[in-house]
């Protein structure tokens, strides 16, 4: 869980763009996160053909047995859900009947405990707050300056699903430097947050309480700071050099060609009261249009440069808002659905392979030596690199009644399966 309170800022590269068609992608090992659907992996399964007839009318009938134990078990998790989000919901457009309910910050904790559970079944992984902090520091391929402020928020979760690592080219001032950029980029993001009550400091859109959940997709971790909904947008030093820099020179012009007389005729005159000479000074019609003009052409010089920078931030604004629309799959209570989705074909995919495996090795193994064949599996069979979760699909087929264990050896159950959901 974040609870870190920063107010920081990306690198200070050169005003360019990223040039996706350089992009090389590495899959990252670690991750829990098996990258196939659930029926695929079946598939998977089957065209290996390693096991005898009654092994694979065993396999067959075990993965019925484990779609419906888990289909019967999300069922009642969903619905419990549902319920512990009814009053937090910011979208709901049903009445709430009167009722003894958890409300409030007791409501906040509950939800996220939760949360927390089924995305860990899930197989996503915490971003913890050394990380975030860490990507927040990190610099930007997005190529614009953000900022957030965590002390808008009294809880944030940050969980992430598939990773691979990637190197771009980003074309620096215009395309005339490039350089190689290398970065983590996250397939899903879930985002939990609670609005706090910072007082007068708290913003209007921000309700204090308010819960706020959402899921991305192919978020890069030197750009995170972009999912948060304070997110503030700053202008670059490099930035700033591109309006500053012409609008000295073209200042020191308009300075010299509109303002020099103004100015002599106002010092003139603003040395004769003030007693420096006595020489009186004559502010005519013709003096009053000069000085006029003069300061008229300084108010639109500011105002033009002044166009110029906020335009530039508009552009930001909008480049950011563009790239949000196309990273952004759902929010709140559809967040929820697509993670205990999720979370029941994770539970799922892990039974299936691990029971195959016991059948097709047909002798007891040890749990670390199951493990190595199975990511070895993924690895050279289908070039998936991944940290397969081997207790947890034991102990799921333990309490299927599928496997058993011996002095550290498992084995798959010889008979008809024995289903106790409630151990799951």
């Amino acid at each position: 869980m974040v609870t870190a309170s920063l107010d920081d800022s990306k690198g200070e590269e050169g005003a360019g763009e990223v040039a996706s068609d350089d992009l090389v992608v590495a899959p990252l090992a670690g991750f829990r996160f098996i990258p196939f659907r659930r029926n695929d992996v079946l598939q998977m399964l089957r065209a290996e053909e390693r096991l005898g007839e009654s092994p694979r009318q065993r396999f067959e009938a075990a993965a019925n047995t484990i779609e419906y134990a888990f289909r019967d078990e999300f069922h009642v998790i969903r619905q419990d859900l549902k319920e512990c989000y009814a009053s937090l919901d910011p979208d709901a457009d049903t009445r709430q009947f009167p009722k003894v309910a958890p409300t409030g910050d007791e409501a906040t904790d509950l939800l996220a405990s939760r949360l927390e559970s089924l995305l860990n079944r899930a197989n996503y992984e915490v971003l913890t707050d050394e990380q975030l902090k860490k990507a927040f520091r990190s610099s930007s391929l997005f190529q614009i300056r953000l900022r957030v402020d965590l002390k808008d928020f009294d809880n944030v979760l940050l969980y992430c699903r598939g990773s691979n690592e990637r190197t771009e080219t980003v074309r620096l001032f215009f395309g005339l430097i490039k350089r190689k950029a290398k970065f983590v980029n996250y397939d899903r993001v879930v985002l939990f947050l609670r609005f706090a009550d910072r007082g007068v400091k708290t913003d209007s859109e921000f309700t204090p309480g308010r819960v706020m959940i959402k899921l991305f997709q192919n978020v890069p971790d030197a750009d995170l700071e972009m999912l948060f909904p304070n997110t503030r947008v700053a202008m670059r030093w490099s930035d700033r050099l591109l309006i500053g820099v012409p609008a000295l020179a073209s200042g020191a012009i308009v300075a010299t060609t509109k303002l020099g007389a103004p100015l002599l005729l106002l010092g003139a005159l603003g040395g004769f009261w003030l007693g420096l000479h006595s020489e009186p000074v004559v502010l005519d019609k013709r003096g009053l249009l000069m000085i006029g003009a003069g300061f008229g052409a300084l108010g639109a010089y500011l105002w033009k440069q002044w166009s110029s920078y906020r335009n530039r931030k508009n552009r930001f604004r909008q480049a950011l808002t563009r790239d949000l629309y196309f990273k952004l799959l759902d929010n709140n209570g559809g967040v929820l659905l697509r993670v205990l989705d999720d979370a029941e074909d994770s539970e799922c995919k892990e039974a299936f392979v691990a029971l195959y495996f016991l059948l097709a090795e047909n002798r007891p193994m040890s749990a670390e030596d199951l493990d190595e064949v199975i990511e070895g599996w993924f690895a050279k069979r289908w070039q998936a690199h991944l940290d397969f979760e081997i207790a947890d699909a034991l102990q799921k087929l333990v309490s299927l009644g599928l496997a058993t264990e011996d002095e550290g050896l498992w084995s798959a159950i010889d008979s008809e399966p024995a289903i106790d959901s409630d151990s799951l």
